[in-house]
């Protein structure tokens, strides 16, 4: 197969697109990138863990949507929720998870939670502060259960360890890094 029968997400040119458009959201906590044009019909969280995820990686699929062929194309190893770098999850469930937070010595070896939501605007709405956040920020997520929230915070309370979070609807995501402080619901 050459890079020309590749499905869309799964071509070099695509991914440097994401990944500039994701990179950008990351240092703006609460803007939302809309991936409509680049997902040919996938979904925004196949798209996000497309972008970082590869043969050194290792991912926990909680919500068993991704195909054998998803998994084949991110090249990933598979792990426990409290081994993985990589966490794909639902928001519609309350979170019983207990996710790598790194240590002190290697911040980055939390996990980054890649978690599916109704919808990022049609919810309450959150006030952020953080780097990247001039003053505040709104977000309004649907379909995140109670409990992600509150779990976050214990997550990221020892910075700097702690997750980065990654919330996506089918063709939208935003990026919730663990300096982001969030209030609300």
């Amino acid at each position: 197969m050459s890079v020309l029968d590749l499905p869309r997400l799964w071509r070099p040119a695509t991914h440097q697109a994401l990944f500039r458009r994701i990179l950008d959201v990351a240092a703006r906590p609460g803007r939302i990138a809309d991936l409509s044009d680049l997902l040919d019909g996938r979904p925004a969280a196949l798209a996000a863990l497309a972008t970082f995820c590869d043969n050194t990686q290792t991912l926990a699929d909680l919500t068993g949507t991704l195909t054998r062929t998803d998994l084949a194309f991110l090249d990933v190893g598979r792990a426990a929720p409290d081994a993985a770098g990589f966490i794909l999850a639902s928001g519609a469930e309350p979170p019983d998870l207990a996710p790598r937070l790194g240590t002190l010595d290697a911040p980055e070896g939390g996990a980054t939670l890649v978690v599916l939501v109704d919808s990022l605007s049609d919810g309450p709405e959150l006030t952020l502060r953080g780097p990247g956040i001039k003053g505040t920020g709104t977000l309004a997520p649907q379909g995140l259960a109670p409990g992600w929230l509150a779990a976050r915070a214990r997550w990221c309370a020892d910075f700097p360890m702690g997750v980065d979070m990654i919330l996506t609807d089918a063709t939208r995501l935003t990026v919730l890094p663990r300096t982001t402080q969030i209030e609300g619901a």
